[in-house]
């Protein structure tokens, strides 16, 4: 079954992928300049909750699952999964260029291999297409 997208619904399966991995990537930011948080040492997580990119991440990822669980209202898990499959070939970039970290070839393999997996998914059978929520969308139901 074809997938017929609104643009608005474009617009939230765009925001979970940037969402997801601007906060993800903020969090690790922030948590990097707290340091490492362990039993000994729980008031660091009183600091962290004071750090802008901590905070920033957040409320990122707050928004992610707004969107995701908006998504999930109108189409199939393996339909809406993708976009947060792509979400980890951001992250692997904002990592690689904005937190310096190392990526060695097996990372980029495993991130390769998800995105293939996740887009071999969603390229099977689908039910995303709900033709009694369009009717209700346009005011039919009432």
């Amino acid at each position: 079954m074809k997938h017929i997208l609104k643009p608005s619904q474009y617009a939230v399966l765009i925001a979970i992928m940037l969402t997801a991995s601007v906060g993800d990537s903020l969090l690790a930011r922030g948590m990097s300049q707290v340091g490492a948080v362990d039993m000994h040492h729980l008031g660091l997580l009183w600091q962290a909750l004071f750090n802008p990119f901590v905070d920033a991440g957040i409320i990122l990822l707050i928004g992610f699952f707004a969107c995701y669980t908006t998504a999930l209202s109108w189409a199939d898990l393996t339909f809406v999964m993708p976009a947060t499959a792509f979400g980890y070939v951001v992250i692997a970039m904002l990592g690689k260029f904005w937190l310096h970290e190392q990526l060695s070839l097996s990372r980029w393999l495993g991130i390769t291999l998800i995105v293939c997996a996740v887009g071999f998914v969603a390229g099977g059978p689908s039910r995303t297409e709900h033709p009694e929520l369009d009717q209700m969308d346009a005011g039919a139901g009432r």
